[in-house]
């Protein structure tokens, strides 16, 4: 897959991933793009898209106390195994830009205070992508695109309910510990503009 190109598109909440993988689809439909958001999974896998609508809909309201933290990530490791499985697929084929990878859902299973793991250990066992195009978003920016906090789910911010403050500091923890996984890897970084979709295929030599 290394000879066809292996990347991953990686940024905190509200950065702008799908916009962007809609984009690369709209002008580049040679390369194959990996997601679990609904919108670019594809219909044989339907599956997927029902299970992440699940954990938003059923499972985060209910963290805590109808549900465990290790029960989210047993869930959430569905989402692991076939951004993997695709990926590889894809990758036979010609290049492919995968959404997130493991490094976001690792990152926040770690803030919903899941550690020690060998869960992880498996995560991190998986082929690493050729460079990681990071969308660098300030909180302030994802606080407004968040329509301040109305479309946010429960693991996007800390606290009872969505306030900008509870918002911030969680973001900035998962961009940490998003960046301390990839911190061995190639990793251009992509700063808030106009034109984001431009410079992701700028960075990614297209």
């Amino acid at each position: 897959m290394r000879d066809a190109g292996f990347f991953v598109l990686l940024g905190p909440d509200g950065a702008g991933k799908t916009t962007v993988m809609r984009e690369i689809a709209r002008r580049l439909p040679s390369v194959r793009l990996v997601s679990t958001d609904a919108d670019l999974v594809p219909s044989e896998h339907a599956l997927i898209a029902r299970l992440r609508h699940s954990v938003v809909d059923e499972v985060l309201p209910g963290l805590g106390h109808t549900y465990s933290p290790e029960f989210l990530a047993s869930l959430l490791q569905t989402a692991v195994v076939y951004l993997r499985d695709q990926a590889m697929a894809a990758g036979q084929a010609g290049p492919v830009v995968v959404d997130s990878y493991y490094y976001k859902i690792l990152a926040k299973c770690r803030l919903a205070g899941i550690e020690g793991t060998p869960m992880y250990d498996w995560w991190r066992s998986f082929p690493q992508p050729d460079r990681v195009i990071y969308l660098d978003v300030t909180p302030e920016s994802a606080w407004r695109r968040s329509h301040s906090g109305r479309s946010l789910n429960p693991m996007e911010y800390y606290g009872p309910a969505p306030e900008r403050a509870g918002f911030e500091l969680y973001q900035r923890n998962l961009r940490k510990l998003m960046l301390e996984e990839v911190e061995r890897l190639p990793v251009t970084f992509v700063e808030e503009q106009a034109r984001t979709a431009d410079a992701v295929l700028r960075a990614l030599a297209w």
